[in-house]
């Protein structure tokens, strides 16, 4: 018998009574207060499906193109709200990646079919916002999430228990609680697992049967919950953070897999980090810094030609660090030095105020990395036409 322990026991679902059409979103707050909140817009971080509520909306409205079954929109509009574009009407579709076009269709072709989608790519190379759009545009649910530890059961993708009740009456289906995959299935829904190489192996395995079968068996009750059209799931993962647990051939087999690389170019990753630290800055009320292309640009070169360990140039060969110094971790930093310069700064972004942030990514391991990062200053930097107040800066934080 199945044991719950990362569902809420609180929660009963007849997983084969629900409506496949019926949308079913995250549990409400129960707090008046986190309910006015909510009616105002003031989620911390909200999800896809509400952020870009109005370019979904109008996506689906003039899009005349075929759909899958219970897709919200057609792949192509998919495509366009994940790269974005101009509609007839005049409505802005902003990107919400910055990428190679044929890698958001390949990902959006694959769950147009019976195949799941395994997102494969280093940290920092935006799988999970990623996975959250896609789920966001084909179902208008980006809810139905497994988040992958090394402590993640089975129940967390299969089912579990109302403790309660099971206690009280035996298995039956009012105490069965479903798992986001289980709910995906019956609604034909499209579910997410993220950092899928995290979790134990014997459990990612339990997905084969999901994934080629499209059903879950519950031999408790002596029955099954079989997919219903519409039924897709996206995995992320990564394999090169300590920690990971690969995939089995058979499970491997399963998916069709969508390697999100680094951004290209010095220009594309700036293009990136420009947006989305002005998106973060505005959903904390940061003032808009003037100038801060330069900052990022900074950041951005320091990290690729640490990353690359070659200067831009491709002159001087550099040590890398142990630290990924992915795009995500460059956004990261840009948005803790415009939160500097607004709070304590004059609201200008410069050199000071992204020092201390580099230092932190950068200097993951103290001993060797801080040796790398020193001989990079002093080889690198210090010689830099224009980037006498960055070495300063940097000097100041690394002493």
């Amino acid at each position: 018998m199945s044991v719950p322990m990362s569902v809420p026991m609180s929660v009963s679902v007849d997983p084969t009574s629900v409506d496949p059409n019926h949308h079913q979103s995250a549990p409400a707050p129960t707090s008046s207060v986190a309910q006015d909140k909510q009616d105002k817009g003031e989620e911390l971080r909200p999800h896809a499906e509400d952020a870009f509520a109005v370019e979904l909306a109008a996506l689906a409205a003039q899009d005349d193109r075929p759909r899958p079954a219970r897709w919200r929109m057609s792949p192509w509009a998919v495509a366009t709200y994940l790269l974005g574009g101009m509609l007839p009407d005049g409505t802005v579709i902003t990107p919400k990646y910055v990428g190679p076009r044929r890698i958001v269709e390949v990902a959006v072709t694959t769950l147009a079919t019976d195949r799941a989608l395994l997102l494969l790519g280093v940290p920092g190379t935006a799988k999970t916002w990623v996975s959250e759009h896609l789920a966001a545009a084909v179902s208008g649910d980006s809810t139905l999430l497994v988040q992958g530890t090394a402590g993640t059961p089975e129940e967390a993708i299969r089912y579990g228990w109302n403790y309660a009740q099971l206690l009280a009456n035996g298995p039956s289906r009012d105490a069965l609680v479903p798992s986001p995959v289980m709910r995906a299935m019956a609604e034909g829904m499209t579910a997410r697992v993220e950092e899928l190489t995290r979790i134990p192996a014997d459990v990612q395995d339990s997905l084969i049967t999901i994934l080629s079968e499209k059903s879950l068996p519950i031999p408790e009750l002596g029955s099954e919950v079989q997919a219903v059209r519409g039924f897709n799931l996206i995995a992320t993962a990564n394999d090169r953070d300590r920690g990971v647990n690969d995939l089995s051939s058979a499970l491997r087999r399963r998916f069709n897999t969508v390697v999100l690389p680094l951004p290209e170019s010095a220009d594309a990753e700036v293009d990136i980090v420009s947006r989305r630290v002005d998106q973060i800055g505005r959903s904390l009320d940061l003032p808009a810094v003037p100038d801060g292309v330069d900052e990022i640009r900074r950041v951005v070169t320091v990290f690729r030609e640490l990353r690359d360990g070659v200067t831009a140039d491709g002159r001087t060969k550099l040590k890398s660090p142990s630290g990924t110094l992915s795009t995500a971790e460059a956004i990261s930093v840009v948005t803790n030095g415009l939160a500097l310069a607004a709070h304590f700064g004059d609201g200008v972004l410069r050199a000071g105020d992204v020092a201390a942030g580099i230092l932190g990514a950068v200097v993951r391991d103290p001993a060797a990395d801080r040796v790398i990062w020193q001989e990079y200053l002093e080889a690198v930097v210090r010689e830099r036409d224009g980037w006498k107040d960055f070495y300063r800066a940097c000097r100041e934080v690394s002493a």
